[in-house]
Protein backbone atom coordinates (compact mmCIF):
# COMPACT_ATOMS: atom_id res chain seq x y z
CA UNK A 1 0.00 0.00 0.00
CA UNK A 2 1.26 3.48 -1.03
CA UNK A 3 -0.07 6.29 1.32
CA UNK A 4 -0.15 10.03 0.51
CA UNK A 5 -1.60 13.31 1.81
CA UNK A 6 -1.92 17.05 2.04
CA UNK A 7 0.43 19.17 3.88
CA UNK A 8 -2.22 19.88 6.88
CA UNK A 9 -2.84 15.57 7.01
CA UNK A 10 -7.26 16.18 6.29
CA UNK A 11 -7.12 14.54 3.38
CA UNK A 12 -5.47 10.96 2.92
CA UNK A 13 -5.05 8.31 0.08
CA UNK A 14 -4.12 5.05 -0.29
CA UNK A 15 -3.17 3.08 -3.44
CA UNK A 16 -3.09 -0.76 -3.24
CA UNK A 17 -0.11 -2.30 -5.89
CA UNK A 18 2.42 -0.99 -7.85
CA UNK A 19 2.73 2.18 -9.36
CA UNK A 20 3.13 2.58 -12.48
CA UNK A 21 5.87 5.40 -13.64
CA UNK A 22 4.90 9.25 -13.45
CA UNK A 23 4.79 11.68 -16.18
CA UNK A 24 6.05 15.57 -15.81
CA UNK A 25 3.20 17.64 -17.05
CA UNK A 26 4.79 21.01 -18.00
CA UNK A 27 1.39 23.05 -19.93
CA UNK A 28 0.63 25.62 -18.78
CA UNK A 29 -2.82 24.42 -16.41
CA UNK A 30 -0.39 22.76 -14.69
CA UNK A 31 2.14 24.73 -13.99
CA UNK A 32 -0.25 27.23 -12.90
CA UNK A 33 -1.88 24.64 -10.24
CA UNK A 34 1.14 22.97 -9.19
CA UNK A 35 3.70 26.74 -9.10
CA UNK A 36 5.89 24.73 -11.26
CA UNK A 37 5.17 21.59 -13.28
CA UNK A 38 3.24 19.10 -12.33
CA UNK A 39 4.55 15.05 -11.96
CA UNK A 40 1.50 12.98 -11.09
CA UNK A 41 1.10 9.01 -11.40
CA UNK A 42 -2.40 7.64 -13.12
CA UNK A 43 -4.07 5.23 -10.49
CA UNK A 44 -7.06 2.58 -11.43
CA UNK A 45 -10.15 3.76 -9.63
CA UNK A 46 -10.31 0.55 -7.55
CA UNK A 47 -6.94 0.77 -6.46
CA UNK A 48 -7.41 4.49 -4.75
CA UNK A 49 -9.20 5.20 -1.48
CA UNK A 50 -9.52 8.53 -0.31
CA UNK A 51 -10.18 9.67 3.31
CA UNK A 52 -11.44 13.28 4.20
CA UNK A 53 -13.28 13.50 1.14
CA UNK A 54 -14.95 16.77 2.90
CA UNK A 55 -11.91 18.75 2.48
CA UNK A 56 -11.32 17.86 -1.17
CA UNK A 57 -12.33 20.81 -3.54
CA UNK A 58 -12.46 20.10 -7.49
CA UNK A 59 -12.02 23.22 -9.36
CA UNK A 60 -13.12 22.38 -13.24
CA UNK A 61 -10.42 23.51 -15.46
CA UNK A 62 -11.67 22.30 -18.83
CA UNK A 63 -14.90 20.20 -20.04
CA UNK A 64 -12.63 16.95 -19.46
CA UNK A 65 -10.50 17.32 -16.33
CA UNK A 66 -11.10 18.71 -12.85
CA UNK A 67 -8.26 19.43 -10.31
CA UNK A 68 -8.34 18.06 -6.83
CA UNK A 69 -6.84 20.11 -4.30
CA UNK A 70 -7.26 20.04 -0.23
CA UNK A 71 -9.33 23.04 1.03
CA UNK A 72 -7.80 23.59 3.90
CA UNK A 73 -3.60 23.95 3.02
CA UNK A 74 -4.38 24.06 -0.82
CA UNK A 75 -2.43 20.77 -1.47
CA UNK A 76 -2.35 20.14 -5.28
CA UNK A 77 -3.45 16.49 -4.88
CA UNK A 78 -5.47 15.38 -7.96
CA UNK A 79 -5.92 15.16 -11.83
CA UNK A 80 -9.40 13.98 -12.66
CA UNK A 81 -10.49 13.13 -16.24
CA UNK A 82 -14.32 13.35 -15.92
CA UNK A 83 -14.62 10.71 -18.34
CA UNK A 84 -12.15 7.70 -17.39
CA UNK A 85 -11.90 5.21 -14.86
CA UNK A 86 -8.40 6.72 -13.21
CA UNK A 87 -7.64 9.77 -11.73
CA UNK A 88 -3.77 10.86 -11.41
CA UNK A 89 -2.19 11.19 -8.06
CA UNK A 90 0.45 13.99 -7.59
CA UNK A 91 4.14 12.67 -6.52
CA UNK A 92 4.67 15.10 -4.16
CA UNK A 93 1.94 13.98 -2.21
CA UNK A 94 2.98 10.22 -1.45
CA UNK A 95 4.01 10.00 2.00
CA UNK A 96 5.79 6.85 1.26
CA UNK A 97 8.69 5.68 -0.91
CA UNK A 98 6.93 5.48 -4.10
CA UNK A 99 9.58 2.50 -5.98
CA UNK A 100 9.08 4.38 -9.43
CA UNK A 101 10.54 7.05 -11.69
CA UNK A 102 9.45 9.48 -13.97
CA UNK A 103 9.26 8.00 -17.34
CA UNK A 104 8.42 11.46 -19.64
CA UNK A 105 8.01 14.86 -19.67
CA UNK A 106 4.96 15.97 -21.67
CA UNK A 107 3.57 19.40 -23.23
CA UNK A 108 7.61 20.59 -23.35
CA UNK A 109 6.03 23.21 -25.65
CA UNK A 110 4.44 24.88 -22.98
CA UNK A 111 7.21 24.65 -20.11
CA UNK A 112 8.41 27.71 -18.31
CA UNK A 113 11.73 29.54 -20.21
CA UNK A 114 13.01 29.45 -16.35
CA UNK A 115 14.56 26.09 -16.85
CA UNK A 116 15.86 23.04 -18.56
CA UNK A 117 14.29 19.74 -18.87
CA UNK A 118 18.28 17.99 -18.93
CA UNK A 119 17.29 14.44 -17.94
CA UNK A 120 17.45 12.50 -20.83
CA UNK A 121 14.09 11.48 -20.60
CA UNK A 122 11.72 11.30 -23.42
CA UNK A 123 9.91 14.77 -24.31
CA UNK A 124 6.57 15.17 -25.71
CA UNK A 125 4.83 18.05 -27.47
CA UNK A 126 1.49 16.79 -26.33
Amino acid sequence: MHRGSCLCGAVTFGVTGDLPQPSACHCVACRKHSGHFEASVDIPADTLTISGEAHVKWYQSSEKVRRGFCDICGSTLFWDPVFRDWTAVAMGAFDTPTQTKLAMHIFVSEKGDYYDIADGLPQNDR
